[in-house]
């Protein structure tokens, strides 16, 4: 076989032009970090949530336009909202290629301590939220005959005992098992639905629980000995929306941790 133009090759691998991602929860550091990588491989992108001002400052560092990037505001706990996002991205862009779900919060509430209101707000946004949006992006692309690509935003809670997130850890843990039945029950048409899976990446929802005692038994735990940079998430995001580089990934939990799950002693 000729050699090909590595350049040429790699673009077409992870070529996102002409592709529209839906990323819920694309406000926060994490998944717009994210978003932005996709925006870099040409795709347009649609940032899903309730600060507009936050949506705005990723786009002004990104300096992209209007035509490539754009906020629609909605509470993505509440399904009447929810339901408006596919209609309001459809009018403006004319398709939806890829949707990541990474809505989160965290707060470091003592398990004794976790009241009712505290724990269904909690499952609301980390587990709620991601089952709306699979169900209502999948339905719509099942409806098409369309084929499609899902990231659910997992999380070290999800697999290791991690003290001090609770509820968090529960809801994570159950986005595997969604992540996992949907991959198997879509396959069929089309749609890859995978979690990807961060190690501990300093970022707006847990940041109250990393004193210097926290901090300090993680860096013991990972073996690269530092902290994720949202940076080196872009490369994973890319393989997992691409059809082309990740035509054959479905039901896969994408880790990206610094070894921190393979520790042991």
């Amino acid at each position: 076989m000729a050699s090909q133009n590595p350049s040429k090759f790699y673009s077409k691998l992870f070529d996102l032009g002409a592709k529209v991602a839906v990323v819920i929860g694309g406000t926060g550091v994490l998944c717009g970090e994210m978003a932005w990588g996709l925006l870099q491989a040409g795709a347009r992108i649609a940032l899903v949530g309730r600060n507009e001002d936050k949506a705005q400052g990723h786009f002004k560092r990104w300096g992209s336009s209007a035509d490539e990037a754009r906020f629609f505001k909605a509470d993505v706990t509440r399904r009447d909202q929810m339901e408006k996002i596919i209609p309001a991205v459809m009018d403006w862009y004319g398709r939806i290629d890829i949707l990541i779900n990474g809505a989160t919060i965290a707060p470091p509430v003592p398990y004794l301590e976790i009241t009712d209101e505290q724990f269904g707000s909690i499952m609301d946004v980390n587990l709620k939220a991601v089952h709306m949006g699979c169900q209502l992006f999948g339905k719509h692309w099942i409806n098409l005959k369309q084929a499609g690509s899902i990231i659910n935003m997992s999380s070290m809670a999800a697999i290791r005992p991690l003290s001090r997130a609770f509820v968090y850890s529960l809801a994570k843990a159950a986005i595997l098992n969604l992540t996992q039945n949907l991959a198997r029950e879509w396959a069929e048409y089309g749609i890859r639905v995978n979690a990807l899976c961060p190690g501990f990446f300093p970022a707006e929802q847990n940041r109250a629980i990393l004193d210097k005692q926290r901090v300090a038994a993680i860096m013991r735990q990972t073996p690269m000995s530092r902290f994720g940079d949202p940076h080196e998430l872009v490369g994973a995001t890319l393989l997992l929306a691409s059809r082309q580089a990740g035509s054959f990934i479905t039901g896969c939990n994408l880790v990206v941790d610094g070894g921190f799950a393979v520790m042991s002693i």
